[in-house]
């Protein structure tokens, strides 16, 4: 496939597709409505997902002590949005379908009425789901930026995003490069690592392999003010195209040399680059996130925030992997920031629901830590789910090229059990148990409305009841299952 379309979006080809999509019976849902009072209830298993009931929840004054008391006047973080991210292998596999089921799939995604995914992210030039290498300058000591293009993005990337934007108008995106161009680095090459054995080599040379703890970015001035202003150029020039980039970050895992695009910094090397990026992000009113933090080390944001000339231009930090054992420590000393939980761990390709039993555990301790801005990885992967370097992941839908077919995978449905009940501008609440359940997290929507999220983890069904503002809602819960409540 050498050229990606989309077509156009209209409103007819999403209600066709609504009739008549090739969805495999598995995630066929249930979706009679059904509430008894003010309260809704969905409910999710491995065997039906997105089952809408109220047949056993009341809406009663309490008569006992409740499992969990929710408390909406004890709030917490407000919640900005949750996302994924644009690769250009996701945007691939969705171009193989038919334009109905393509926009379904956008309809559902990014409506605010559906899974409601309104904060995404996206790479600046290739990482490890690009179609191969590339960066939007690889012309040697080009410091003006003069050859600087991102005609690579508009055969998918664009016209992806555009895509989700015609169902979000207000869509919002944060951009990381995940490797330099290759001139500006000490290795001259995309990679940092040698490609792992059975995985396509990378032609990187051992000399010519990174470690981390070291910078792999040329530590000069005019190297420095170049990359500022090629991310001035990324962000002009998707602006240009109708897209616009609210945020920045200087690099995808800055500790990690990968098989794939990745460079290697220091806090010190970003504390040195990060005044130049944000003098240019800021003419352009573009914030700058420290991160992606992928270690469990706090001091590794702390060298740089606490830098008199880095810090200033700091506006929110970006964890992922085992960042999140730091965030809890950073969140905690800097409330003033807000926390992005950047990359959901990418799982092995099986999309199974062990993994996303997995998922709920990683969002609930993003959310209990302090998370405004919750990003899943992958949108969408062919089946297999393998990168251009080898890597299977999980993605939120799965596209079968050959029948030209799609489902929605399992972490699909648990992501949405949150986001397309929690809306922007929700505060985090206190869900506190005096039973030691601790399998829940709880909002306060900014219309009122209180939104409980439970996990049934015990392979039998659980009774439950919890209390909000005098009332008690009592349920008996699926065995391994997922729940949302609105009250």
């Amino acid at each position: 496939m050498d050229k990606f379309e989309y077509g156009a979006i209209t409103r007819r080809a999403f209600l066709v597709s609504a009739a008549a999509a090739a969805i495999p019976s598995f995630v066929k849902a249930d979706d009679k409505v059904a509430t008894s009072g003010s309260a809704q209830w969905v409910v999710s298993t491995r065997d039906a997902q997105w089952i809408r009931k109220a047949a056993d929840v009341q809406m009663s004054r309490p008569a006992s002590v409740p499992d969990i008391v929710v408390a909406p006047d004890e709030t917490y973080q407000t919640i900005d949005g949750f996302g994924a991210c644009f690769n250009e292998l996701g945007g691939a596999a969705l171009a193989a379908l038919g334009e109905a089921d393509r926009q379904a799939i956008f309809a559902d995604l990014f409506s605010q009425s559906a899974t409601n995914l309104g904060y995404c992210r996206m790479p600046i030039g290739a990482n490890d789901f690009s179609r191969d290498w590339y960066s939007y300058d690889e012309t040697n000591g080009d410091f003006a930026m003069r050859d600087f293009s991102i005609a690579h993005d508009r055969d998918i990337q664009i016209p992806f995003i555009k895509a989700a934007i015609a169902y979000r108008p207000d869509l919002r995106l944060w951009a990381s490069p995940w490797s330099p161009p290759t001139w500006m680095k000490k290795n001259r090459h995309y990679a940092m690592a040698q490609s792992a054995r059975g995985a396509p080599p990378n032609g990187l040379k051992k000399e010519q392999t990174g470690t981390e703890g070291n910078d792999y970015f040329i530590q000069d001035p005019r190297y420095f003010e170049a990359y500022a202003l090629y991310f001035r150029k990324f962000v002009e020039s998707y602006r240009a195209e109708g897209i616009n980039i609210s945020m920045v970050a200087p690099q995808n895992e800055f500790n990690s040399a990968q098989a794939f695009p990745s460079c290697c910094w220091t806090s010190e090397g970003l504390a040195r680059f990060i005044p130049y990026l944000g003098r240019e992000m800021d003419k352009l009113g573009v914030g700058v996130l420290f991160g992606t933090l992928e270690r469990p080390d706090p001091a590794l944001f702390e060298r740089v925030y606490r830098d008199p000339k880095a810090g200033p231009y700091v506006k929110a930090v970006g964890a992922q992997w085992a960042g999140r054992q730091a965030i809890p420590f950073i969140h905690y000393q800097h409330p003033e920031l807000k926390v992005f939980q950047t990359e959901q761990e990418c799982g092995d390709g099986k999309n199974d629901w062990r993994y996303a039993r997995h998922t709920w555990s990683i969002m609930k301790t993003f959310m209990n830590a302090g998370a405004s801005v919750y990003d899943y990885w992958n949108i969408a992967l062919p089946e297999g789910g393998v990168s251009r370097w080898g890597w299977a992941q999980n993605s939120l839908v799965t596209v079968n090229p050959a029948s030209r077919t799609f489902r929605y995978n399992y972490d699909y449905y648990v992501l949405k059990h949150v986001s397309a009940f929690v809306k922007p501008g929700a505060k985090r609440i206190k869900a506190g148990s005096w039973t030691g359940f601790e399998n829940v997290l709880a909002f306060l929507n900014p219309d009122g409305k209180v939104v409980v999220v439970i996990q049934n983890d015990l392979s039998t069904e659980l009774p439950i009841s919890w209390q909000v503002g005098g009332k008690t809602v009592t349920a008996v819960l699926a065995p391994d299952s997922f729940n949302t409540f609105v009250v």
